[in-house]
């Protein structure tokens, strides 16, 4: 079984993060995709997502009828830092004999070796990188194994969402209708 692990704040989910979870779905052949919203980012100590409640109802808004992927609380239930190499060593524990993806936009390739017990987290796991549009995508640093992916590279981000949210400008095609809908009758972002 082919299972791919997506984590991340999700603060809000967008069109590109759905793109990424299609593109490892087509081109690995995973079974089964589980978005996991971190609870808190090591890497972003003085950030300040939304509730995670609230991540949680765009997150499941934004997959409704996906019957591939799925939403997983365990970092947010766990509570604190959250950290990756927990959350993988849960699946592999939970999927015994499963081949484990992770999913990580091409950004994040040259910090994996500062990411916690990452010489355990590079056998844990295979990376799947998807390329940012304009940017070059460094290669993964030894001992991480991985690919990259064609996917469907979008120039866009959860902070430029927020941004665009707080000035008063659309977010409509960044984001599916549904969680536009919510984002702007629960007021978040602003």
């Amino acid at each position: 079984m082919k299972i791919g692990l997506f984590g991340g704040s999700f603060d809000p989910v967008h069109l590109g993060h759905l793109l990424m979870a299609q593109a490892a779905r087509e081109e690995v052949g995973l079974e089964r995709i589980f978005f996991v919203p971190a609870a808190h980012s090591p890497f972003k100590p003085e950030g300040h997502p939304a509730e995670a409640e609230k991540r949680l109802l765009l997150l499941r808004l934004a997959l409704a009828g996906d019957t591939g992927s799925e939403v997983d609380d365990v970092e947010i239930q766990r509570g604190g830092v959250s950290y990756t190499v927990d959350t993988i060593r849960s699946y592999a524990a939970k999927f015994p004999g499963a081949e484990l993806f992770y999913l990580i936009g091409a950004d994040n390739t040259a910090q994996l070796p500062k990411w916690r017990e990452s010489t355990e987290l590079a056998k844990l796991a295979e990376f799947l990188v998807i390329p940012r549009p304009g940017e070059p995508t460094a290669p993964l640093p030894a001992p991480f194994r991985g690919r990259v992916l064609k996917g469907f590279p979008l120039g866009v981000s959860s902070s430029e969402i927020r941004a665009r949210v707080k000035a008063g400008l659309t977010i409509r095609h960044l984001v599916p209708g549904s969680v536009a809908e919510a984002i702007h009758n629960y007021r978040l972002y602003l």
